[in-house]
């Protein structure tokens, strides 16, 4: 029977089924609000109750003002969803940097950002904010508009799902606004990197499934007969980042309408699952997802085929394998099994190796295309971007060493080695890869100014180097101060002797943050220049400064 109907149509459905769910969700969340059994469960109810709202009236908004034909046509790649995908990642990018900088004030000064009354400003509430905003605001909403662009491109095909797309750019936003809201609120479960309550949990699970479902739909109607290799990559980091949050995440809620859960695992179990969790998080969301980036954004901006198909199979089988190992590094002599805690440390070693093939095949990528590197200022960023992958994938091998550990652990030096991947490369890659979204979707010849380009690419490499460094000597300072005796046999420093004795390293590092901060600004300045298609004055001057082609005499 629905071959008689015309495809367009029958995608129409599409919009059908969401709007039903959206319909489920209101009527969930105004019976939460109503029989809630505290304050911060309502607010989040509301929450759920104003976005499905919105998102119904959205639906009946867009029902009347499209033509049935027009919806969904499969002669057309979507990208409406990727082109929201920039402009949201750049917004969280935004927030998330600025709260980034407004905590570390807040450690370098501590009464500078004090204040009693309320709670919501305090570091214990801000810091997840900003780890969560960076990660899964600023970095899910790369991999997720990336995604959606490189899948369609690389398989020739409109993305799949009709709405459902849609659904899933629209969905993962209510659940950073869920999440972070939560945060300032005090709702956690204190997990790192997994905060967010069982609720909130729930709703990134069914919008996770719909982004598997998208992607897995794209690639099966793909009418390229090769699946590209940056779509493997994606396509791990959203099966294995799906499986880690299912696992890590199972609660029992204290009240069905309450904001409390208490977690299935208990003691050393849970520290086991929560590492394993959180290594992998930065495995698979931080790693696998923005190595996918490489893969197709440095071979299509400098017009060079892979260097080796051969080490970029080698490299992805070989990373997923051993990823999944790493976490126990993060429990040495704690009361996990020292078996587990050497494996953990064996596998973390093993890493360096693939790591590097990914970087290796990243760089010389460039080959027969090296003065790129000169011309193209967002070249530079995405292969800095490599660069800085290959140091924190060296710096983390070597931090997973046990006796190392046992002067790194609980330091600034993780603070440093994360920072180092997190600026360095997850940071200039997305960057890179938005500089060159926003120039592709928007139709532009070029960037509105590479001078721009290059000033945030120095401005916020400067950042980089005083943050990391600043960080690396303040974690080896504490950690030698923290193992210090006396000829008594008594620690040699207090603890707030060696908080005092980091002021200056977090003023640089304080400083550092705000450089990067600054050149997120002069990127979404340049960007929206390009995105209206305006010419820089340097180009004004040099169209106008070139002599034009005289007939010869």
């Amino acid at each position: 029977m629905t071959a008689d109907i015309p495809r367009e149509e029958r995608l129409d459905g599409s919009a059908a089924i969401v709007g039903l769910l959206l319909f489920v969700v209101l009527i969930l969340g105004f019976s939460g609000a109503a029989n809630a059994v505290d304050g911060r469960f309502a607010a989040q109810a509301w929450t759920f109750v104003v976005a499905a709202a919105a998102g119904l009236a959205a639906l009946l908004f867009w029902h009347e003002e499209k033509a049935p034909a027009r919806r969904f046509d499969p002669a057309v790649y979507e990208e409406g969803v990727v082109k929201a995908g920039v402009i949201a990642t750049m917004f969280w990018g935004i927030a998330g940097f600025l709260v980034g900088l407004v905590i570390a004030l807040q450690l370098t000064w501590p009464n500078l950002f004090y204040f009693p009354e309320l709670g919501w400003t305090n570091f214990g509430r801000m810091r997840p904010l900003h780890t969560s905003a960076v990660i899964f605001a600023f970095g899910g909403n790369a991999l997720i508009s990336t995604s959606f662009y490189v899948v369609q491109r690389t398989c020739r095909t409109r993305l799949a799902g009709g709405m459902w797309p849609w659904f899933v750019f629209w969905g993962y936003q209510l659940f950073i606004v869920i999440a972070g809201t939560g945060y300032l609120m005090g709702v956690t479960q204190s997990k790192e990197y997994a905060e967010p309550e069982w609720y909130a949990d729930i709703w990134l699970t069914i919008v996770w499934v719909a982004y598997l479902g998208v992607f897995l739909a794209t690639i099966l109607r793909r009418k390229e007969p090769h699946i590209y290799v940056a779509n493997w990559f994606y396509l791990a980091f959203i099966v294995t980042i799906a499986m880690l949050h299912i696992v890590n995440n199972l609660s029992l809620p204290a009240d069905i309408t309450g904001s409390k859960s208490f977690a299935v695992f208990s003691g050393v179990q849970s520290a086991l699952i929560q590492w394993w969790y959180g290594h992998n998080a930065v495995g698979f969301f931080l790693t696998a997802g923005f190595l996918a980036i490489v893969y197709y954004f440095i071979p299509k901006r400098v017009e060079r085929p892979v260097w080796s198909y051969r080490l970029s199979i080698v490299h992805f089988w070989s990373l997923i394998f051993i990823y999944i190992w790493a976490g126990p590094h993060h429990l040495h002599y704690t009361a996990l099994p020292q078996w587990a805690q050497t494996l953990g440390m064996t596998f973390s070693i093993m890493l360096w190796m693939p790591s590097w093939g990914g970087m290796i095949n990243g760089m010389m990528t460039l080959s027969g295309a090296w003065d790129k590197l000169r011309t193209d200022p967002v070249v530079r960023m995405l292969v800095v971007s490599v660069a800085f992958y290959g140091m924190a994938t060296f710096e983390g091998p070597v931090m997973s060493i046990r006796e190392v550990n046992a002067l790194s652990h609980y330091t600034d030096w993780g603070i440093g080695h994360v920072h180092s991947g997190a600026l360095g490369w997850v940071g200039f890659v997305t960057f890179g890869s938005m500089y060159c979204l926003t120039q592709w979707l928007w139709k532009r010849p070029k960037l509105y100014s590479n001078t721009l380009v290059e000033w945030h690419f120095w401005i916020a490499t400067l950042g980089i180097v005083l943050y990391i460094c600043a960080m690396w000597v303040s974690g080896v300072m504490e950690g030698l101060m923290w193992r210090a005796y006396n000829e008594y046999g008594f620690l040699e420093y207090s603890f707030i002797e060696t908080v005092s004795a980091k002021h200056i390293e977090y003023i640089i590092r304080s400083a550092g943050g705000g450089l990067y901060l600054l050149g997120a600004f002069i990127m979404v300045y340049n960007l929206v220049r390009t995105a209206r298609g305006d010419v820089s004055v340097q180009d004004r001057k040099r169209s106008a400064a070139a002599p034009s082609l005289q007939p010869a005499e």
